[in-house]
């Protein structure tokens, strides 16, 4: 396997540049970088070693994270032996990949909705899109350049808030006295959603960024329509513990019966 050198800011790769999208992370991308590599965040106890397992990455093969943020994951995967070519919308994002690249890793600048042109005709041979793609609109853009560079057979892994459950501003967590449980409450759940979320908490209140909620079918459709067939679905509770207080065992109860995170892994069939 041919192997890439690490990738310095602002240096060219086989990508072409694309122009700098507008996001709301940009503004933020110190915080989030300190965030990601929080080594009990339930990212890295929860999300990673499941994607991990659904992807199945092969060494020697090629691997895309779409939206990859400053680059976490990208640098877990390469671990197994593999090249992976990360991009994302935020420039100081990409810049703090790029600083932190281990070699058999390339990032770029990138818009998620067109990013089939950026590849330059390569073929991946899987994908992952991990607690992005809530905050794209539209998302049938995303599959359909995702089915344009993978290889047939290659599977992407997509994670998310759980739309059934965490619903920003439309879900809640609520505490019957009566029966001493604690349960999740839905006000909607069909109806698509854009909802303006706070970056991060303590952050200027004018620094938003934006959630779009969608029922699982959006999701569903959308990757059939493309040319994939989901042939995987988890849902990953938390795995925190509440050991003291008198609701703390309601709150265990609660937490391991509502998951926070849904996996598709979905196959290119066309």
């Amino acid at each position: 396997m041919k192997k890439f050198h690490q990738h310095k800011p602002h240096r060219t790769s086989n990508f072409s540049k694309p122009q700098a999208a507008k996001t709301g992370w940009e503004q933020v991308s110190d915080w989030y970088g300190g965030h990601m590599s929080e080594s009990d965040s339930l990212l890295n106890t929860v999300v990673n070693p499941g994607v991990l397992k659904l992807l199945a990455p092969q060494k020697g093969k090629q691997y895309l994270d779409i939206a990859c943020g400053e680059g976490a994951f990208s640098r877990l995967l390469v671990k197994s032996g593999v090249q992976v070519f990360g991009f994302d919308a935020s420039p100081s994002l990409i810049e703090r990949a790029q600083r932190l690249a281990p070699t058999n890793t390339k990032y770029l600048v990138g818009d998620a909705t067109r990013f089939a042109k950026l590849c330059q005709g390569m073929k991946f041979d899987g994908a992952v899109c991990l607690l992005a793609i809530q905050n794209i609109d539209p998302i049938a853009p995303v599959f359909h350049d995702a089915a344009a560079v993978l290889a047939p057979g290659a599977p992407l892994v997509i994670v998310m808030n759980h739309p059934s459950f965490r619903i920003p501003r439309q879900s809640a967590w609520g505490w019957e006295e009566p029966r001493q449980i604690q349960y999740r409450r839905l006000d909607m759940y069909l109806s698509p959603l854009k909802i303006p979320i706070l970056a991060h908490p303590g952050a200027d209140r004018s620094i938003k960024t934006v959630s779009y909620h969608r029922p699982l079918s959006a999701y569903v459709n959308a990757l059939g329509a493309n040319g994939f067939a989901v042939d995987a679905l988890e849902e990953w509770t938390s795995n925190r513990v509440s050991d003291s207080g008198p609701k703390a065992k309601a709150e265990n109860r609660a937490r391991h019966e509502f998951p926070m995170f849904l996996a598709l892994r979905a196959i290119k069939i066309k």
